[in-house]
């Protein structure tokens, strides 16, 4: 699989994209469009309309207020209809309380296969784990999604939650009311809470994606601390679509995620209709392969925090609702060290997976399209194989090299859903990958 970084030159008719996260962004898809010197003027050009997108209290802090102004053909109150319900399918929201009958313990999946039939990116959502409650903010819920086919006069906006979109095979387009998105696997994709949007595939070749939904505060960059101002994720590499419209005069379904159900209703046209925006709440995509690592240069493994590529934060200082963990190439250099992951019990728990190539504590039965729950105060580590490769390898400088893992990590314990637990491709046998740590123990041997 191919997955080599994407170049966006600002300024050229072929960019598409704004370079920096949360920035202030002005754009206009025609001349004009934009106000200038105000947000809210008597009349707006081009007979458009005013709207306000918030996407904090009003009075956060300037440092955490997030908020963009749209001019749009017309304002969302003329976007919803007579709503009514929808069959979710295999989406689910916390808290989600089905029973699964499993006892506790360490869990892992092959890959869900990518069905003959068609399936949109709304029908195609399977909710692997849940956790916290939509109605009071906290948690999220980690799903994998498969796309068989585009959505077509369908627009979507979550409403509960913020939405990480991780590719693993084929290539989404997301025409959100702001722009167009292109996300292919290496890349990640992140739509705020209420922005309208509708997903296609490219080329109309199948795809298959993990998804997060945050329930609580939205995604941010972590602090470096001591690793200073560089290195990790920098600002410049998060992209943002320049402002692109929709003018369509027929049906369309409204689908809205809302205290964990669905609603759509049906309207005339298209409400992916803003042609020019401002601010700094806006959908982004971001080139996992610009992800600098850093690590330890002399002994001992570093804690995983310094693979966090994004943050949601909780009411706790350093205790996150989520974090966005990315396991990329990188070289290992450690001596006299134990290289893969330690074994160890947390307070978070773990929604991995895997998007390409092998994870170097799991080189058997972790493939790409699968994934895995560590949940908290459970234990887990690398398998017998791994450990026995690590403990007697030579320790020469080495480059892992065609891998790309990543976690959801999140301080509140993860609830399987029925779905997960009944899936054929939850390997029953998984704890055996442990079952060869046999007892080395001598007392008589230092």
């Amino acid at each position: 699989m191919d997955i080599t970084p994407q170049t966006a030159i600002i300024g050229t008719a072929n960019a598409g994209y704004l370079s920096g996260f949360g920035n202030g962004f002005e754009t206009e898809a025609l001349p004009g469009a934009l106000p200038v010197g105000r947000n809210s003027p008597q009349r707006c050009a081009y007979g458009l309309y005013a709207e306000q997108l918030s996407g904090s209290p009003f009075t956060a802090p300037r440092a955490s207020n997030a908020r963009s102004w749209l001019y749009r053909i017309r304002p969302s109150v003329a976007h919803i209809g007579r709503f009514a319900p929808r069959d979710p399918g295999l989406w689910r929201s916390a808290p989600c309380m089905e029973e699964t009958g499993l006892p506790i313990q360490p869990l892992r999946w092959d890959p869900l296969p990518i069905p003959d039939r068609a399936m949109t990116f709304l029908e195609g959502i399977h909710t692997i784990t849940t956790c916290g409650d939509v109605a009071s903010q906290t948690g999220m819920a980690a799903s994998i999604v498969l796309v068989t086919r585009s959505m077509v006069d369908e627009t979507f906006w979550n409403a509960d939650a913020e939405m990480m979109v991780v590719p693993q095979q084929g290539r989404l387009r997301l025409r959100t009311e702001f722009g167009v998105i292109d996300a292919a696997p290496g890349e990640i994709a992140v739509l705020p809470r209420g922005v309208k949007f509708r997903v296609e595939l490219v080329a109309e070749q199948p795809a298959r994606a993990y998804l997060c939904e945050n329930y609580g505060g939205a995604f941010t960059l972590p602090e470096r601390g001591p690793i200073g101002a560089n290195c990790l994720a920098n600002q410049r590499d998060f992209l943002s679509p320049v402002a692109a419209f929709e003018d369509v005069e027929r049906p369309n379904r409204v689908v809205v995620k809302w205290g964990g159900q669905l609603w759509q209703a049906e309207i005339g046209h298209s409400p992916l209709d803003v042609v020019a925006w401002h601010g700094n709440y806006a959908p982004y995509k971001y080139d996992l392969a610009r992800f600098s690592p850093v690590g330890p240069l002399l002994f001992d493994h570093a804690d995983p925090s310094i693979f966090t590529v994004l943050t949601a934060p909780s009411e706790t200082p350093g205790t996150a609702n989520i974090d966005f963990v990315l396991f990329p190439e990188r070289w290992m250099v450690a001596e006299n060290t134990f290289r893969p992951p330690w074994y160890h019990m947390n307070l978070m728990s773990e929604f991995m997976g895997l998007i390409l190539g092998q994870y170097d504590a799991k080189p058997q039965g972790f493939v790409p399209g699968g994934f895995s729950l560590h949940n908290c105060m459970l234990p887990h580590g690398p398998d017998a194989e791994a450990f026995e490769k690590a403990s007697t390898a030579t320790l020469a400088p080495h480059k892992l090299e065609n891998t790309m893992a990543f976690m959801f990590e999140t301080r509140l314990p993860q609830r399987l859903t029925a779905f997960a637990a009944g899936a054929a491709q939850r390997q029953p046998d998984y704890e055996a990958c442990w079952s060869g740590l046999v007892k080395k123990f001598d007392p008589a041997r230092r």
